[in-house]
């Protein structure tokens, strides 16, 4: 069992529920046996690959209304932190004109991790999520796709070549990565997923730092069974678009 000990942050010591006398957090991971992540590796092939050959002519349909709808490629391809810190590239089905700044979401991501924000929108209007909503960048199709995760699909490749997992914590941008505190990193002390807590929790009305305590709940607690019961979470959440923009 993999143990770790850090001091809480001001934020994370505002929660009864995760502080100790001694100021510290402490976390471990469970030892997992070679049965147990085999039988993991196999559900995230099998998996993939029924997405990705019986799904095909349903992806293919995405991609030409990406295509006949914007400019730009179908494809979006993203730079993203991995397990231990290790840097890949994620594949998106593209939601955001060609030309779109990122610099918008940089600054969200800043102040979202620090807390200095609960509410963002582009239009004026106040709502109760933590996402930009109404993004001018998004292409006409693009806001459908995001609701429903359907831009996420071609994270399956990535599963299938192992830089991801079907269950786990969702893998950040380098320059989320950048303004993470220590305790942040340790969601990342496991392969990064394409669902989770997080997504069958309320998706875009969690706060960052609640989303990071419901990815150690889970690492500290995963087995095949919850795996399973996140997957089978996950379909309605998608269908209903909750909480997601």
């Amino acid at each position: 069992m993999r143990k770790y000990t850090l001091a809480l942050d001001s934020a994370l010591k505002a929660d009864q529920r995760t502080e100790h006398l001694d100021g510290t957090v402490h976390f471990a991971i469970r030892e997992r046996s070679s049965v147990q992540m085999m039988l993991k590796r196999l559900i995230d092939i099998g998996s993939s690959l029924t997405v990705l050959l019986l799904g095909f002519p349903f992806l293919l349909a995405i991609a030409l209304l990406i295509k006949l709808t914007s400019r730009g490629p179908v494809f979006f391809r993203q730079r993203r932190i991995g397990e231990e810190g290790r840097p890949f590239s994620l594949f998106k089905f593209r939601t955001m004109k060609a030309d779109a700044d990122d610099c918008i979401h940089r600054e969200f991501a800043q102040n979202f991790i620090h807390g200095k924000m609960s509410q963002t929108t582009l239009d004026g209007k106040s709502n109760n999520l933590y996402k930009i909503t109404n993004d001018p960048r998004e292409t006409s199709v693009g806001g459908f796709l995001r609701r429903t995760s359907l831009d996420e699909l071609p994270q399956f490749i990535n599963i299938l070549r192992g830089e991801m997992t079907i269950v786990g914590p969702r893998p950040p941008l380098e320059y989320e990565y950048e303004h993470y505190d220590e305790w942040h990193k340790l969601r990342l002390k496991v392969r990064p997923g394409l669902t989770g807590l997080w997504q069958v929790s309320g998706r875009s009305t969690v706060p960052f730092h609640e989303m990071v305590k419901l990815d150690l709940y889970y690492i500290e607690n995963w087995s095949l069974m919850m795996d399973l019961k996140i997957m089978a979470r996950t379909i309605p959440v998608m269908l209903a678009g909750t909480g997601g923009y």
